[in-house]
Protein backbone atom coordinates (compact mmCIF):
# COMPACT_ATOMS: atom_id res chain seq x y z
CA UNK A 1 0.00 0.00 0.00
CA UNK A 2 1.60 3.42 -1.08
CA UNK A 3 2.19 6.17 0.95
CA UNK A 4 -0.37 8.96 2.08
CA UNK A 5 0.62 11.91 0.28
CA UNK A 6 0.03 15.36 2.05
CA UNK A 7 0.00 18.68 1.01
CA UNK A 8 2.68 21.47 1.52
CA UNK A 9 1.85 24.23 3.23
CA UNK A 10 2.32 26.73 0.01
CA UNK A 11 -0.23 24.11 -1.46
CA UNK A 12 -2.59 24.53 1.06
CA UNK A 13 -2.26 28.43 1.41
CA UNK A 14 -2.89 28.74 -2.28
CA UNK A 15 -5.92 26.69 -2.41
CA UNK A 16 -7.11 28.69 0.75
CA UNK A 17 -6.65 31.69 -1.24
CA UNK A 18 -7.95 30.44 -4.15
CA UNK A 19 -11.82 29.64 -2.64
CA UNK A 20 -11.87 31.78 0.36
CA UNK A 21 -10.01 34.54 -1.08
CA UNK A 22 -11.04 38.23 -3.13
CA UNK A 23 -8.39 37.27 -5.89
CA UNK A 24 -8.66 35.35 -9.33
CA UNK A 25 -6.86 32.48 -10.07
CA UNK A 26 -3.72 34.46 -11.50
CA UNK A 27 -3.55 36.95 -8.77
CA UNK A 28 -3.38 33.75 -5.98
CA UNK A 29 -0.57 31.90 -7.91
CA UNK A 30 1.42 35.52 -8.32
CA UNK A 31 1.30 36.57 -4.81
CA UNK A 32 2.33 33.25 -3.89
CA UNK A 33 5.04 32.86 -6.29
CA UNK A 34 3.65 29.97 -8.14
CA UNK A 35 4.41 29.31 -11.84
CA UNK A 36 1.40 28.55 -13.99
CA UNK A 37 3.65 25.12 -14.72
CA UNK A 38 3.57 24.24 -11.16
CA UNK A 39 0.15 24.83 -10.55
CA UNK A 40 -0.45 22.53 -13.52
CA UNK A 41 1.48 20.13 -12.01
CA UNK A 42 -0.07 20.25 -8.69
CA UNK A 43 -3.34 20.04 -10.52
CA UNK A 44 -2.49 16.90 -11.88
CA UNK A 45 -1.26 15.83 -8.38
CA UNK A 46 -4.13 13.39 -6.53
CA UNK A 47 -3.75 14.57 -3.35
CA UNK A 48 -3.86 17.99 -4.56
CA UNK A 49 -7.40 17.24 -6.65
CA UNK A 50 -9.32 15.79 -3.95
CA UNK A 51 -8.60 18.50 -2.25
CA UNK A 52 -9.56 20.93 -4.92
CA UNK A 53 -12.65 19.15 -4.98
CA UNK A 54 -13.48 19.24 -1.61
CA UNK A 55 -13.23 23.21 -1.71
CA UNK A 56 -15.41 23.19 -4.32
CA UNK A 57 -18.10 20.50 -2.79
CA UNK A 58 -18.16 22.83 0.12
CA UNK A 59 -19.19 26.26 -1.49
CA UNK A 60 -21.65 24.39 -3.69
CA UNK A 61 -23.12 23.28 -0.37
CA UNK A 62 -22.67 26.56 0.64
CA UNK A 63 -24.09 28.46 -2.24
CA UNK A 64 -27.11 25.74 -2.04
CA UNK A 65 -27.41 26.60 1.50
CA UNK A 66 -27.66 30.65 0.59
CA UNK A 67 -30.20 29.90 -2.10
CA UNK A 68 -32.65 27.94 0.16
CA UNK A 69 -32.30 30.55 2.71
CA UNK A 70 -33.32 33.25 0.43
CA UNK A 71 -35.60 31.48 -1.71
CA UNK A 72 -38.52 32.64 0.25
CA UNK A 73 -37.54 36.22 0.03
CA UNK A 74 -37.00 35.82 -3.37
CA UNK A 75 -40.49 34.56 -3.75
CA UNK A 76 -42.16 36.91 -2.16
CA UNK A 77 -40.53 40.27 -3.86
CA UNK A 78 -41.36 38.26 -6.85
CA UNK A 79 -44.87 38.23 -5.84
CA UNK A 80 -45.35 41.78 -4.99
CA UNK A 81 -44.14 42.87 -8.46
CA UNK A 82 -47.11 41.24 -9.74
CA UNK A 83 -48.80 44.14 -8.55
CA UNK A 84 -46.22 46.14 -9.97
CA UNK A 85 -47.78 49.64 -11.88
CA UNK A 86 -45.43 48.91 -15.07
CA UNK A 87 -47.27 45.55 -16.88
CA UNK A 88 -44.31 44.08 -18.53
CA UNK A 89 -42.44 43.80 -14.90
CA UNK A 90 -45.82 42.55 -13.54
CA UNK A 91 -46.54 40.02 -16.33
CA UNK A 92 -42.93 38.53 -15.85
CA UNK A 93 -43.45 37.96 -12.17
CA UNK A 94 -46.91 36.27 -13.05
CA UNK A 95 -45.47 33.99 -15.54
CA UNK A 96 -42.30 33.61 -13.31
CA UNK A 97 -44.35 32.54 -10.74
CA UNK A 98 -46.33 30.22 -12.75
CA UNK A 99 -43.28 28.12 -13.73
CA UNK A 100 -41.88 28.02 -9.96
CA UNK A 101 -43.80 24.84 -9.84
CA UNK A 102 -42.55 22.96 -12.63
CA UNK A 103 -38.95 23.82 -11.78
CA UNK A 104 -38.92 22.64 -8.47
CA UNK A 105 -40.39 19.27 -9.42
CA UNK A 106 -37.77 19.27 -11.78
CA UNK A 107 -35.29 19.72 -9.42
CA UNK A 108 -36.63 17.38 -6.86
CA UNK A 109 -36.56 14.40 -9.72
CA UNK A 110 -32.67 15.40 -10.77
CA UNK A 111 -31.94 14.98 -7.28
CA UNK A 112 -33.85 11.89 -6.95
CA UNK A 113 -32.20 10.77 -10.25
CA UNK A 114 -28.72 11.50 -9.17
CA UNK A 115 -29.02 10.28 -5.84
CA UNK A 116 -30.35 6.99 -7.42
CA UNK A 117 -27.53 6.64 -10.13
CA UNK A 118 -24.73 7.11 -7.20
CA UNK A 119 -25.38 3.83 -5.63
CA UNK A 120 -23.28 1.46 -6.99
CA UNK A 121 -24.78 -2.05 -8.51
CA UNK A 122 -23.53 -5.11 -6.97
CA UNK A 123 -23.27 -7.45 -9.34
CA UNK A 124 -24.82 -11.01 -8.82
CA UNK A 125 -23.10 -14.08 -9.03
CA UNK A 126 -24.35 -17.51 -10.44
CA UNK A 127 -25.22 -20.76 -8.61
CA UNK A 128 -21.99 -21.89 -10.52
CA UNK A 129 -19.67 -19.52 -9.73
CA UNK A 130 -20.47 -18.80 -6.54
CA UNK A 131 -19.97 -22.75 -5.59
CA UNK A 132 -16.52 -22.59 -7.18
CA UNK A 133 -15.43 -19.30 -5.08
CA UNK A 134 -16.66 -21.60 -1.45
CA UNK A 135 -14.65 -24.40 -3.21
CA UNK A 136 -11.28 -22.06 -3.57
CA UNK A 137 -11.77 -20.82 0.03
CA UNK A 138 -12.70 -23.87 1.53
CA UNK A 139 -9.17 -25.39 0.04
CA UNK A 140 -7.28 -22.65 1.13
CA UNK A 141 -8.80 -23.37 5.10
CA UNK A 142 -7.67 -26.81 4.86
Amino acid sequence: MGRRKYLTQKQLAVLDDLFNGELDEQAVLKEHRVRRGTYERWLADQAFAEQFKQYVNVLARRSELLLAKYSCVAAAKLVELTASAKGEIARRACIDIMGMPKRISQQLEAAKVSECSEVAEIPRLSARAASKLLAVLAEDKG
